[in-house]
This record gives C-alpha cells, sequence and structure tokens, in this order.
C-alpha cells in the first residue's frame, strides 16, 4: 500500500507537471493568435490610412481626412502593442523596425498631399502622389507585413505540435494514475478487510477473555492476598524466631560484662602480690580487649535489635486494616509540624506549608506516618553551608493527589534514587542515625494507600519527595 501510494503521488506529480506544460504551451499559442490578430488590425488601420488619403484627395472632403486622423490615432498603439508581443522573438525584430521607418515615411508622404488638398492645391498633390509612388511603399509593407504573419504561422505550428505532444503527454499520465489508484484501491479494500478480519477475530478474542478476566483477577488477587500473608507470616516468624537468641546473646553479654569487673581486681591484686605471674598478654586481655569485644557485641546486638523491630514493625502494618476517612492535608501536616516542633526548632529548619491543599479519603494513620517521615527527612539532612528550609505543598491532578516535600539540604545521588527506598539501604555521608528502614516503610505504606512515591534531587541542591494518592482510597486496595 506504501509503494501504491508513493505511486500515486509521483503520478500527480507527473501529471501537475504535464499540465503546467500543457497550460504553458496553450499560453504560447494564444500569444502568437494574439500577435496575428494585431498585426491584421495594424495592417487593416494602414491600408484604412491609405484609402482615406486617396478619397480625400479626389473628393476634397473633410470626412476622409477625419477618417485618416482616426485611423492614424488607432495605429500607434497597435504598433506599441506588436513591439510589446514580439519582443522576445529575434526573427520578428528586424521586420517590425523596417515597419514601423516606413510607416513614419508613408505617415509623412501622407500628410503632405493632405496638406496641399487642404490649400486647394488638388491637381500637385495628385502629381506628388504619382511621383512619391505610394503605391509601391504600401506593396512594401504588405510585404513585411506577410513576412511577420508567416513568422508567426510557423511559431504557431511549432507551439501547435508542443501543445498536441503535452496533451498526449497528460492523457498517458491519466491514463496510469487511473490504473494506479485502481490498483491502489483493491489493494487498499484486500488490506482493510483482511485487517476487518482479523479485528473481528481480536474482538471475539477479547469478549473471551473479559468474559473469564474477572474471575481470573479475583483468583490472581487472593494468590497475591494468600501471597503476602505468607510473607509478613514469614517475617513475623523469622523476627521473633531471631529474637529468642538474641535476647540470650544480650544475657550472656551482660553477665560477660559483671564478670570483667572481678577478673580486672584479680588482675590487680596479682600485680601488686606477685606481679611476676601476670603477663602483659593477660594485663592486655582483662583490662582492654575483653571490654572492647564486650562493647563491639553490644553494639552489634543493640543494632540488630533495632533490625529486628523495624521488620516486626513493617509486618504488623502489613496485617494492619486500613480504615479511610476524609482528611484535609493541610491540617495533617501542620499536625505534623506540631508534634515535631522541637526537633523543628532545635535542628533551625523553617517549614511552609503552601495552602490550600486538597482533600483526600485515605488512611489517617499511614498517611501521617508517611509525611512525618519525609518531612523530618527533609529537616535532618541539612546543607552546612545554608539555612535549612522545608516547603511541603499539594495540588490534585486528573485521578491524583500529588503531595511534595521539598528542602534544600545536602541533596542525593541520582544513581542512588531508587536505593534510597530498598529496606537498609542509604545514601551519601553516614552522620546521622538510622539503619535505613524509614523510606522502605514509606514505600510500603504509599503502595498499601494506592499510590507511588518518588524523589528528584541532586547532589548539593536539596530533594523533592513526590507522593502520589489516589483522592478516594478503595478497600480493595487495601
Amino acid at each position: 500500500m506504501a509503494t501504491g501510494f508513493l505511486a500515486l503521488l509521483a503520478a500527480a506529480v507527473a501529471a501537475g507537471y504535464a499540465i503546467r506544460q500543457e497550460n504553458r504551451h496553450s499560453d504560447w499559442v494564444i500569444h502568437t493568435y494574439h500577435v496575428e490578430t494585431v498585426l491584421i488590425e495594424a495592417r487593416r488601420l494602414v491600408e484604412q490610412k491609405e484609402t482615406a488619403r486617396r478619397g480625400y484627395m479626389l473628393a476634397g472632403t473633410p470626412a476622409f481626412l477625419d477618417s485618416f486622423e482616426r485611423a492614424h490615432a488607432a495605429l500607434v498603439p497597435q504598433i506599441v502593442e506588436l513591439r510589446r508581443l514580439t519582443a522576445d522573438n529575434v526573427h520578428q525584430r528586424a521586420p517590425l523596425a523596417m515597419v514601423v521607418r516606413r510607416l513614419a515615411e508613408l505617415d509623412a508622404a501622407q500628410r503632405a498631399t493632405n496638406e496641399l488638398v487642404r490649400q486647394g492645391r488638388g491637381a500637385e498633390a495628385l502629381r506628388l502622389f504619382h511621383a512619391d509612388s505610394g503605391l509601391l511603399r504600401m506593396q512594401k509593407l504588405r510585404a513585411v507585413f506577410d513576412l511577420m504573419a508567416r513568422e508567426e504561422r510557423r511559431l504557431l505550428a511549432l507551439r501547435d505540435a508542443e501543445q498536441t505532444a503535452s496533451r498526449h503527454r497528460f492523457s498517458i499520465v491519466a491514463a496510469v494514475s487511473i490504473l494506479l489508484f485502481l490498483l491502489v484501491s483493491i489493494l487498499s479494500f484486500l488490506t482493510v478487510r483482511r485487517y476487518t478480519r482479523d479485528l473481528q477475530r481480536s474482538r471475539v478474542a477479547l469478549a473471551d477473555l473479559n468474559a473469564t478476566l474477572e474471575e481470573q483477577v479475583k483468583e490472581r488477587t487472593a494468590d497475591l492476598a494468600l501471597a503476602n500473608e505468607e510473607i509478613q507470616r514469614f517475617a513475623y516468624i523469622v523476627s521473633h524466631d531471631l529474637r529468642s537468641p538474641l535476647v540470650n546473646v544480650m544475657g550472656f553479654t551482660a553477665e560477660l560484662s559483671a564478670a570483667t569487673g572481678p577478673l580486672a581486681e584479680l588482675i590487680d591484686r596479682a600485680e601488686a602480690e606477685a606481679p611476676h605471674i601476670v603477663t602483659e598478654e593477660a594485663r592486655l586481655a582483662a583490662r582492654e580487649d575483653l571490654p572492647e569485644a564486650i562493647g563491639f557485641i553490644r553494639t552489634s546486638t543493640a543494632k540488630m535489635d533495632r533490625l529486628i523491630n523495624a521488620i516486626l514493625k513493617l509486618s504488623r502494618e502489613g496485617r494492619r486494616v486500613l480504615a479511610p476517612e476524609m482528611i484535609a492535608l493541610d491540617q495533617l501536616v501542620e499536625q505534623i509540624t506540631d508534634s515535631i516542633r522541637h526537633v523543628i526548632d532545635d535542628r533551625g529548619v523553617t517549614v511552609t506549608i503552601e495552602r490550600p491543599m486538597p482533600v483526600v479519603v485515605s488512611d489517617r494513620i499511614a498517611l501521617e506516618q508517611i509525611l512525618s517521615n519525609l518531612i523530618e527527612n527533609a529537616t535532618k539532612y541539612r546543607h552546612p553551608a545554608r539555612a535549612a528550609e522545608v516547603h511541603v505543598s499539594a495540588q490534585a491532578t486528573p485521578g491524583r493527589v500529588i503531595v511534595a516535600v521539598r528542602d534544600n539540604g545536602r541533596g542525593i545521588d541520582p544513581r542512588d534514587h531508587q536505593r534510597v527506598f530498598d529496606l537498609f539501604r542509604r545514601s551519601g555521608q553516614q552522620d546521622q542515625p538510622g539503619e535505613g528502614i524509614g523510606l522502605a516503610h514509606v514505600r510500603a505504606l504509599a503502595y498499601r494507600l494506592g499510590g507511588t512515591i518518588s524523589v528528584e534531587s541532586q547532589l548539593g541542591e536539596g530533594a523533592t519527595f513526590f507522593l502520589s494518592l489516589p483522592p478516594t482510597l478503595a478497600i480493595e486496595s487495601a
């Protein structure tokens, strides 16, 4: 079809070119006819002038003189028009110049005889006419006019032939175009019919799929809910099972820590009473190595305890039933900033809330946890060279509500925009307390609310977190 349409386009271009050529040849044919018409009219006016002169000589009637002047007045523009029309033809320039010269000579002779007749000297005018050979002048003019007419007839024959050839070429192009149009039409019809059949089959298949789609969605949803419950149960069991040995490790660590005191006293007494039995290795082990190892164990167990608590928190949050309610976002953000006002003031952060904000129907607890985490993070990772500022805004778009939390802090490397939402993953300088759980919790909550969370940031230019939520939380999405 594409090839056919390209061929049609080429045929249309060729037809347009053929039409343009035919019009050009037609214009030249019309031009030739115009030149012949002007030649005939000029010749007629020359004959009329000569006839009027002779009538005036013979009868002396002023009407002949008036006819002479009218013919002369009409002849001048005809000669000007003839010069304009033949300006492009080198073969007509010399004859036209000869016509102009002989017309001027003839006009002078005619006016001389007319003046003699007007003075009553008719016999003298007649002798001058015979002596000047006016008949010979007219014959020469007629010969030049005939020469110019033959040139125009020659051009007319050539241009008629060119016009005929253009019409022939246009007929061929038109015939080819009609054939191409018929071929493309047949091909288009067959193609459309084939696609119509395919479309009909697709519609039937789609109807069959739609008939079973709802059931498939219910089955997949049930499978996903079951898998989610299994994951949450597994996380809960694993966290619970990890806590038992962790408690034992912490208990034994406490006992070891308590035992370091008597051991250190024993080393001190041995050094005082029998210093030769105390080696340097024993002294370092009791006073430095053992307390340091116990400190490392305590730090690691404390970190593991926090991680287990985070996993348990995520597991419990996934099992909690969401309760959608109407929430004014500006009021919720204001309550969150008031609840962490002491942290905001201690860190010297300016928090601004852009009002008005939309109202959404969502789970208050989950939404409060999300925004609390984002706002507190925005106040935490400040840029050392400028005063910290946090701006919270929200706007409604078709089908979504976008909440933006923007700060002017240290920013996030674009390579870490996705990993900051992973569990236990952090970005940038680790100079703030935390285990990399907050944003993972935020993403999990956002998904449960039917939304998404994303970030736009550059290092040193601050960060903006975008929370996209549905205006109304459906229970099915929970």
